[in-house]
């Protein structure tokens, strides 16, 4: 089995779609399993709890290109109807 020295992922294919979310004045990125959209309030893992925030952008990366590790990555729980 192929695997790399530095804790990497392999290439498996896979495409995910990640939010850049704003909480307060933090900004961390989710994976975005709900289909969340720029401009949308969504609730999100936060701090031990959860809060609201604002979807400032949306990208589609590979595990290879994602801006936070796919496997440490919290996912957005659910978008907010406004």
């Amino acid at each position: 089995m192929i695997h790399s020295l530095s804790g990497g992922i392999i290439s498996d294919g896979t495409v995910y779609s990640f939010a850049k979310v704003r909480v307060e004045e933090t900004v961390r990125w989710y994976l975005n399993g709900c289909g969340a959209q720029a401009g949308d309030t969504v609730l999100v893992p936060f701090g031990g709890g959860t809060k609201t925030g604002r979807v400032e952008r949306v990208e589609s990366q590979s595990a290879q290109t994602a801006p936070v590790p796919v496997k440490h990555a919290a996912e957005i729980l659910c978008i907010y109807k406004n």
